[in-house]
């Protein structure tokens, strides 16, 4: 079974694992096959850091020059944004106006993968969801 982390599931098992669930470590650390990160958290993170600038961390790099190395290090693959998944955000319901979180909840539901997220909104849609 594949899992797409939404944008926080990314960075915390990137960078602190240990603010995961039990289980949401446990699926980042022994299925990494299993693991997709969708280019909307890339785009999310890129656009916040740049809203929000943050010291150079480690080597020198600033974490959108990481996000790579992260995906990487996790093994993920990343999903791209389909045709497919934008019409189903239409299908949405209203519960919350976040960009980002809506089509990740759309490319959840058309890739049909559950979302590896601690987010209480998004566990609000009908989407399967894993904490």
């Amino acid at each position: 079974m594949n899992y797409l982390l939404d944008t926080s599931t990314l960075l915390w098992a990137a960078r602190e694992p240990g603010r995961l669930s039990v289980k949401a470590r446990r699926i980042c650390e022994s299925e990494k096959e299993s693991l997709v990160v969708s280019v909307v958290s890339l785009w999310e993170i890129i656009i916040k850091a740049r809203a929000f600038p943050m010291p150079r961390g480690i080597g020198g790099l600033f974490p959108v020059e990481r996000l790579s190395m992260w995906i990487a290090g996790l093994e993920a693959r990343v999903l791209p944004i389909e045709a497919a998944h934008a019409y189903a955000i239409d299908r949405l319901p209203g519960i919350h106006r976040d960009p980002f979180d809506r089509m990740l909840v759309a490319q959840a539901l058309v890739e049909d993968m559950p979302l590896l997220t601690k987010d209480e909104t998004i566990h609000q849609y009908p989407v399967r969801c894993v904490w």
